[in-house]
C-alpha cells in the first residue's frame, strides 16, 4: 500500500483520488471494507456505534435511492406508480425519502396511513389494503382522499359503500382477487392460494365486480392481485397477469372498465448467496407487453428496503460447551424476529475485518429468556472476540417495523447515512417509554 502511496505521490498529476490510497472491497450495495473497516455510504459503522448504543438498525439511502430506482427505470414503458409496501419498514425518515424520489405508498392499517401522510406522502398515491378494514379506517382513508381501497371481500364492499354514503363520498376501489397460484414461497407469506384469507376468489369475482358497479357510493377503477411475498420465479406474475387479464377483458364486456392493474409486490432479495432472485427488469419484461393502456401499480416493500438495513449489534460473550460454541450478541429476538418465525437466513459478518481467517462453528443468540432467540445455528464465522461487532445483514424490511418490547427491552435507534454523515431517524425508547401508558389503579395501591 505504501509503494502504491509513493508512486501516486512522486507522479505528475497534482490531484490524488483519495479511492486509490485505500483498499476497498464492496460486499453489498452501500456497505463496503475501507481499509477492514466497515463503512455504510462511505461512514465508518464503528464510528457510528461509538455514539450510538448497541443494538441498532441502519440504513444506507443511496442503496434505498438505487432500489427503488430499479423499478422507474425498468419501466419506463408504462405509466407506472410504485406505491411501496409500508409495513417492510414504516419509518418516517424512509417514507419521506421515498416520497421526495416520487413514491406512493400502500398502508394496511390507520397507523400506516398516519405515518405515509405526516410523511408527507400526497394520499392521491396512496392505496389502502388489508383484509380486516374497520368503519374508523375506512372513514379516516376517505377523508384523508386516499387513491384506491384494495377491496378484499363483498361484506367489505358493502360496508365500504356505507361508510362513504355517511361522509357524503365516493370510494374508488380495485378488487383483491385471488387467483389461486402457488407463490413457492415460505407459507406464512403465501396469499395467492385458494386457502389463503386474502381476496376473492377469481371465480367469483365477476359478480363482486358486477354488484359493486351497482353501489351508489362505489366507483370501481381497478383490480389487485398479491400471491405472496419473497417471490423468486417472475414466471408466477406472468401466470397471474394472464388470468387477471382473461377477467378485465370479461368485465370490459359487461361495461366495467378499469384505470389500473395493481399486481402488488413480491419480488425477492437474495439472502443467502446461493440464491438467485430476479430483477424488476425480468419482471418488467415479461408483464409490460400484456398491460396495455392501463396504469401498472406495484407494491415492492423487502425489494426496496431490505438491502439498504443492517443491524449491528455487539458481542457479549463467548461461550463454550461440550455440543456448541455460542457468540451471544446484544440483539434479541425483539429486535430481529425473522429468524425465529420463519426460520430465515441472514448472513453476518464482522465490522473490522481481521486477518485471522480461521472460521469456528457458531450458533449466534440474543439475550432473551427463550430457546428460539437466536440470530443464526452453526454458523461458520471468523473467531470474534467480546465487544466485537457483528452486522446482520438485509435487515431492513420486516426488521424494526417487526420489533416488540418482549422482555421489557426497549425497542432499539435506527440511524440513516446520507452523503457520508449519519442521522439518528429514530432515538431508541427508554424504560419510561414503555409504561407512560400505564396506569396502576388506586385500589391497588391501598392492598
Amino acid at each position: 500500500m505504501q509503494n502504491v502511496k509513493r508512486r501516486l505521490l512522486n507522479s505528475d498529476f497534482c490531484i490524488l483520488n483519495v479511492e486509490y490510497l485505500h483498499h476497498k472491497e464492496k460486499i453489498m450495495p452501500g456497505f463496503e471494507y475501507v481499509d477492514d473497516e466497515l463503512c455504510c455510504d462511505s461512514a465508518s459503522i464503528s464510528k457510528i456505534a461509538s455514539k450510538v448504543k448497541t443494538p441498532f438498525y441502519l440504513y444506507s439511502h443511496d442503496t434505498l435511492k438505487k432500489n427503488y430506482q430499479s423499478y422507474t427505470d425498468a419501466f419506463q414503458t408504462v405509466d407506472l406508480l410504485v406505491c411501496y409496501a409500508c409495513k417492510a419498514n414504516s419509518n418516517l425518515s424512509i417514507l419521506r425519502a421515498l416520497g421526495n424520489m416520487g413514491s406512493g405508498m400502500d398502508v394496511l392499517s390507520y397507523g400506516e396511513l398516519f405515518r405515509a401522510l405526516k410523511a408527507g406522502i400526497s394520499p392521491e398515491k396512496i392505496v389502502f389494503n388489508g383484509n380486516g378494514k374497520t368503519s374508523e379506517e375506512m372513514a379516516y382513508a376517505l377523508q384523508s382522499g386516499v387513491f384506491a381501497f384494495n377491496v378484499d371481500s363483498q361484506n367489505e364492499l358493502f360496508l365500504l359503500n356505507e361508510v362513504a354514503k355517511a361522509n357524503n363520498i365516493v370510494a374508488r376501489i380495485a378488487l383483491r382477487v385471488n387467483p389461486d397460484i402457488n407463490p413457492l414461497t415460505h407459507p406464512y407469506v403465501a396469499t395467492g392460494l385458494a386457502k389463503s384469507k386474502f381476496g376473492v376468489p377469481i371465480h367469483e369475482a365477476k359478480e363482486v365486480y358486477r354488484t359493486a358497479s351497482t353501489l351508489e357510493n362505489i366507483s370501481v377503477v381497478g383490480i389487485h392481485s398479491h400471491i405472496g411475498s419473497q417471490l423468486s420465479k417472475v414466471e408466477l406474475y406472468l401466470e397471474t397477469l394472464k388470468k387477471i387479464m382473461a377477467l378485465v377483458k370479461e368485465l370490459h364486456d359487461i361495461h366495467i372498465h378499469l384505470e389500473f392493474i395493481n399486481l402488488g409486490g413480491g419480488i425477492g432479495i437474495p439472502y443467502q448467496e446461493s440464491e438467485s432472485m430476479p430483477h424488476p427488469k425480468d419482471l418488467s419484461t415479461i408483464i409490460s407487453p400484456l398491460i396495455n393502456d392501463y396504469r401498472l401499480i406495484l407494491e415492492p416493500g423487502r425489494s426496496i428496503v431490505g438491502p439498504a438495513g443492517v443491524l449491528v449489534t455487539r458481542v457479549l460473550y463467548i461461550k463454550h460447551t461440550h455440543k456448541k460454541n455460542f457468540i451471544v450478541v446484544d440483539a434479541g429476538m425483539n429486535d430481529l424476529i425473522r429468524p425465529s418465525i420463519y426460520g430465515a437466513y441472514h448472513h453476518v459478518i464482522s465490522a473490522t475485518r481481521h486477518s485471522n481467517t480461521e472460521e469456528i462453528m457458531y450458533d449466534i443468540v440474543g439475550p432473551i429468556c427463550e430457546e428460539g432467540d437466536f440470530i443464526a445455528r452453526e454458523r461458520y464465522m471468523p473467531r470474534v472476540k467480546q465487544g466485537d461487532l457483528l452486522i446482520i445483514k438485509d435487515a431492513g424490511a420486516y426488521g424494526f417495523s417487526m420489533s416488540s418490547n418482549y422482555n421489557s427491552r426497549p425497542r432499539v435507534s435506527e440511524v440513516m447515512v446520507m452523503d457520508g454523515k449519519d442521522y439518528i431517524i429514530r432515538e431508541r425508547e427508554v424504560c419510561e417509554d414503555m409504561i407512560c401508558k400505564e396506569s396502576i389503579p388506586d385500589i391497588l395501591k391501598e392492598i
